[in-house]
């Protein structure tokens, strides 16, 4: 077992905060084990109820009588399947001196943030569980990581086909089954042409309208089909940045599937050769790398973007924390250059520094303000906006 210390600190830190813990995350991602290797730490006595347990089921069916004298910490795994715990939560939490904390776990559906939304506002502090990164694994396992993506069952597998064989199940598993559990009514079938569709325009500007086309549908349609895979942590909506310079900019997202080992998935590629021989190569490595700088900075979705203007000038990642901007170019190459479009960014943006993140081995500075940053001295030279 691989232990993710910096999700487990961040729980922690969270359970110090609030009463009501959430960590949201899409199946398999590692939440169960996070909860059980955060109670094992707890110096408090632990409950945990598995709502996909029967057994567990039948306890909760009175759950002011279950939970009222419990003490400690509460673990409830599979919290969407019970939306109707969240206003008992509430009371629970707001007893005095608290005597008992909540973590619970489960996807992140619209109806789950609905739920805590009204109910437990300002009790509850999420966090949102990703895949394995560079800090649980090493920098030197960064193709691996890259080809198998961060679900650890499918890291750790024992073969490349073993992988391959793991996440094609999860993506029919999850088409199937998970997102029918989240109230989500669409054939399985329409949204795996979807997603795979998507998966070809990973890295790109989305286009409902064409989108539309192809499936015969309205934007709207489309565009509902594109917000629930994000919704479930399995897409990513980067937003353009856009403000009153004298260029026109683009105003749509660029779309990714957000784990790239379920990207070579949906694109049948099953190992590393595969990959690396598609025509998608250069954007996978794009949407990974992006992923990579996120988590290791921190960031929150609200503080990234891409930048591009109809003349051409363009920048894959912006950060803007606070009145700081932070510039990053991704290029699957070992000599990377400053180009036009990099001055432009740097220029029109006003970034403090721009990093051109690349696959060689060495980094070394460009300019004054633009660094050639090698992906695997990544950990040491970027540091977190926050702890």
């Amino acid at each position: 077992m691989i232990e993710r210390n910096g999700d487990i600190a961040t729980v922690q830190s969270l359970l110090q905060r609030y009463p009501v813990v959430g960590i949201i995350g899409a199946r398999q991602v590692g939440k169960t084990t996070l909860a059980h290797v955060v109670a094992a730490r707890t110096k408090s006595s632990t409950s945990t109820f598995d709502l996909e347990n029967p057994d567990h089921l039948a306890q909760l069916a009175e759950p002011m009588l279950a939970l009222k004298d419990r003490r400690g910490l509460i673990v409830i795994d599979e919290i969407q399947r019970r939306p109707d715990l969240f206003p008992i939560l509430r009371v629970l939490a707001d007893r005095p001196r608290t005597p008992a904390r909540f973590l619970v776990l489960g996807s992140a559906s619209p109806a789950m943030l609905q739920q805590t939304s009204e109910t437990l506002a300002g009790r509850i502090g999420y966090h949102e569980l990703r895949g394995l990164s560079l800090e649980d694994v090493g920098s030197s396992h960064w193709t691996r990581l890259w080809v198998r993506g961060g679900f650890p069952r499918a890291f750790l597998a024992r073969s490349a086909a073993a992988s391959d064989e793991w996440r094609r199940d999860f993506v029919r598993t999850f088409l199937e089954r998970d997102l029918p559990q989240l109230g989500i009514g669409i054939r399985s079938t329409t949204l795996h042409r979807f997603w795979t569709m998507l998966a070809h325009y990973h890295g790109q500007t989305w286009n409902a309208s064409e989108f539309g086309r192809s499936f015969g549908v309205a934007d709207t349609t489309v565009r509902n089909y594109l917000d629930l895979l994000t919704a479930a942590l399995v897409v990513r909506q980067l937003p353009p940045w856009h403000e009153s310079v004298s260029k026109r900019q683009v105003k749509a997202p660029k779309v990714y599937v957000l784990d790239s080992g379920l990207l070579h998935t949906l694109l049948n590629l099953r190992d590393r050769e595969d990959v690396e021989r598609h025509p998608k190569v250069g954007a996978s490595w794009e949407g990974f790398v992006l992923e990579l700088i996120i988590r290791r900075l921190r960031a929150r979705p609200e503080e990234c973007f891409f930048w591009r203007t109809h003349a051409g000038a363009e920048l894959d990642l912006l950060l803007v924390s606070g009145r700081h901007r932070f510039g990053f170019e991704i290029k699957r190459t070992s000599a990377p250059k400053v180009t036009p479009s990099m001055r432009a960014a740097l220029l029109d943006l006003r970034l403090a520094s721009l990093d051109v993140v690349h696959a060689g081995d060495r980094s070394f500075p460009l300019t004054d303000k633009i660094r050639a940053l090698a992906l695997s001295d990544l950990l040491d030279v970027l540091q977190p906006l926050r702890t």
